[in-house]
C-alpha cells in the first residue's frame, strides 16, 4: 500500500473541501427558504398558489437532479434573453448554477417534509393557542415552529445528508469540489480505487458530523423523551 500516495491524495482532496462545504451550505440554506415559501403556498388556501406549489414539487421530484443541472448550466444560456439579462453574470458561473440547481431540487423534497411537519401538529394545540388570544406570529413561534420541527427533523436530516452527497455532481459542470479534484487525480495517475476510497472516507466523516449535529439538535428539541434522571436538575434531586 502506497501511504505516500494516500497522503498526497488526501491533502489535495482536503484542499477542495471548502468548495464542497460552500456548495452544501449555500444550497441547503437557499433550498430551505424556497421550501418554506412553497409550504406556505401549499397551505395558504389560495387555489393558484397551491397549484403552483404542487406543480413545482411534481417537476423537481419527478426529474433527475443530473438533468436539472445540465438544463440550468447548458440549457438556459442558449436563450438570448437570458444572456442579455442582469442575471447572466450569475447564471454563467458554474458554482452559482450548481448551487441554484441543488437548491431548487432540495426545495421540492423539503417542501413536502415541511408540509408533513405542519400537518402533524394536533388541531387541539392550535385551537388552545387561539383561545388564549395568541397572535399569528406568537402562534407560529410558540406552537407551529417547535412542534413542526420535532416532527420533520428526522426526515429532513436524511434530505440534508443526501444534499451533501449530491454536491459531487457539481464536478460535471467544471466545479472543482472534492469529486472534481478526485477525477483530475485519476486522469493523471489512473489509480481509481485509492483516490475514490480517500474521497469516500472524507464524505463519510462529513456526514458523520452532520448526523451528530442533527442528533444533538433533535435532543434539544425533545426534552420529554429523555430519561427522568436527565430531566431532573441536581438542585431538584437534592430537594
Amino acid at each position: 500500500m502506497d501511504f505516500e500516495f494516500f497522503c498526497d491524495t488526501l491533502s489535495q482532496l482536503l484542499g477542495a473541501l471548502p468548495v464542497t462545504i460552500e456548495l452544501f451550505v449555500a444550497s441547503v440554506s437557499l433550498g430551505a427558504v424556497l421550501a418554506l415559501c412553497l409550504t406556505w403556498m401549499r397551505l395558504s388556501g389560495i387555489s393558484y398558489l397551491e397549484k403552483f406549489s404542487k406543480g413545482y414539487v411534481f417537476v423537481f421530484r419527478g426529474t433527475p437532479l443530473l438533468i436539472q443541472l445540465f438544463l440550468i448550466y447548458y440549457g438556459i444560456g442558449q436563450f438570448s434573453v437570458v444572456r442579455e439579462s442582469l442575471l447572466w453574470p450569475v447564471l454563467r458561473d458554474p458554482f452559482a448554477c450548481a448551487v441554484l440547481t441543488l437548491a431548487l431540487c432540495t426545495a421540492g423534497y423539503s417542501a413536502e417534509i415541511f408540509r408533513g411537519g405542519v400537518l402533524a401538529i394536533p388541531s387541539s394545540q392550535m385551537e388552545a393557542a387561539r383561545a388564549l388570544g395568541m397572535s399569528r406570529w406568537l402562534l407560529f413561534r410558540r406552537v407551529i415552529l417547535p412542534v413542526a420541527l420535532r416532527q420533520l427533523l428526522p426526515a429532513y436530516s436524511t434530505e440534508i445528508i443526501l444534499m451533501m452527497k449530491s454536491t459531487s455532481l457539481a464536478s460535471l459542470v467544471t466545479v472543482m469540489e472534492m469529486t472534481g479534484v478526485a477525477q483530475r487525480i485519476i486522469a493523471s495517475t489512473y489509480r481509481t480505487t485509492e483516490v475514490f476510497l480517500c474521497a469516500a472516507a472524507i464524505y463519510l466523516v462529513l456526514n458523520f458530523f452532520i448526523v451528530r449535529a442533527l442528533s444533538a439538535f433533535e435532543y434539544c428539541l425533545t426534552p420529554y423523551r429523555r430519561p427522568m434522571r436527565q430531566r431532573t436538575s441536581p438542585k431538584e434531586s437534592a430537594v
